[in-house]
C-alpha cells in the first residue's frame, strides 16, 4: 500500500481504488466455515462476523454475503500509461523488441546494440519461455480470460465474489473474471472461455447486461507458486524477476526491492524466492 500511495502522490493522481469486497454464499455450510475461516485464522480484521442479507438490485444471493474489508484494486492499465509517458519524457524507455543475440558479454560488461550495462534484469511475464537464459525455470503460465460488461440494472458500488468475481470500474460497467486454462498458452481470447464466464455470470447475475469487451492473458505461474528472483548461473550479471503469478500487483513491491538489495546491497535472498532452489 505505500508503494502504490507514492506513486499516486509522484503522479498526482489515484491508482489504488478501495471498495469492499461481498463473498456470495451458495449454503449454510459455506456460512460456517466463514465463520470457522475467522476463529482459527485470526483473520477478523479482514472479515466481517456480521453476515449482510441485504437483498441488492441483479444480484442472486439466497443464503447472504460475508463481507471482506481492506480490498480494493490497483488501475495497472492507468498505472503503467502514467509511468511509460514518464519514462518517455525522461528518456529512459525504449518501445522495441528484444533481440537475446545481440547480447554480448565483456567481462563485468554487456553489450547489446549501442548500450553497455553491468547488470541487466528481464522481467517479461511469460515471454520468460522465449528467454534462452532463464527459459530452464518451471515457467508453467495459467491462460484467464476475463469480459467487460454495461449492466445499468446491477446496483453496486462493491466487489462481488462469487464462482467468478463482478468488479465495478464506474458508470454501470463490471469487469467480470476470471478463467483458468493450464493448456492454452495464447493471449487470444477464445468462445469457450467467454462462454465460461457466461455460464458462471448467469449464477450470480440475473438481470439483462451487454458483453463490451473480451480480453485474454496468461499468467506467469511457478510449479511451487512461488515467484523467480536470481542471476544467472553462469552468467552473474544477468537477472530475473518474474513468476509473480496471481498476485503481482499485491507483492511486486516487495520482490522487486528484495531483488534490488541483493543486486545493490548483497542483501541474501529468501529461499523461498530465489532461483537457486530449481539449479
Amino acid at each position: 500500500l505505500p508503494f502504490y500511495s507514492e506513486l499516486e502522490d509522484k503522479f498526482n493522481t489515484n491508482f489504488d481504488k478501495i471498495f469492499l469486497t461481498k463473498k456470495v454464499f451458495k449454503s449454510i455450510e459455506d456460512q460456517n466455515n466463514w465463520f470457522g475461516a475467522i476463529d482459527k485464522y485470526n483473520i477478523s480484521k479482514y472479515l466481517d462476523d456480521q453476515l449482510d442479507h441485504a437483498k441488492y438490485q441483479g444480484i442472486i444471493s439466497q443464503f447472504g454475503f460475508g463481507n471482506v474489508k481492506q480490498t480494493g484494486r490497483v488501475d495497472t492499465k492507468e498505472l503503467v500509461k502514467t509511468y511509460r509517458l514518464f519514462l518517455k519524457k525522461e528518456k529512459k524507455i525504449i518501445f522495441e523488441t528484444f533481440d537475446y543475440n545481440q547480447i554480448k558479454f565483456s567481462e563485468n560488461i554487456i553489450n547489446y546494440k549501442t548500450f553497455s550495462a553491468n547488470r541487466v534484469v528481464f522481467s517479461e511475464g511469460f515471454g520468460l519461455k522465449q528467454n534462452p537464459f532463464f527459459n530452464y525455470l518451471p515457467l508453467t503460465g495459467v491462460k484467464g480470460e476475463t469480459i467487460i460488461i454495461y449492466a445499468p440494472d446491477v446496483l453496486i458500488d462493491f466487489q462481488i465474489k462469487s464462482s467468478v468475481f463482478v468488479l465495478p470500474l464506474g458508470n454501470n460497467y463490471f469487469k467480470i473474471g476470471a478463467t483458468f486454462n493450464r493448456f492454452d498458452k495464447t493471449s487470444t481470447p477464445t468462445k469457450e472461455g467467454k462462454q465460461e464466464l457466461i455460464d458462471k455470470l448467469s449464477k450470480v447475475v440475473d438481470v439483462p447486461y451487454k458483453i463490451i469487451e473480451h480480453t485474454a492473458g496468461v499468467r506467469p505461474t511457478v510449479k511451487d507458486r512461488r515467484p523467480l528472483l536470481g542471476n544467472h548461473p553462469i552468467h552473474k550479471n544477468l537477472f530475473v524477476l518474474n513468476g509473480l503469478g496471481t498476485r503481482g500487483v499485491m507483492i511486486a513491491p516487495t520482490m522487486a526491492k528484495q531483488l534490488y538489495n541483493y543486486i545493490e546491497n548483497k542483501e541474501m535472498l529468501d529461499e523461498e524466492v530465489d532461483i537457486k532452489r530449481f539449479i
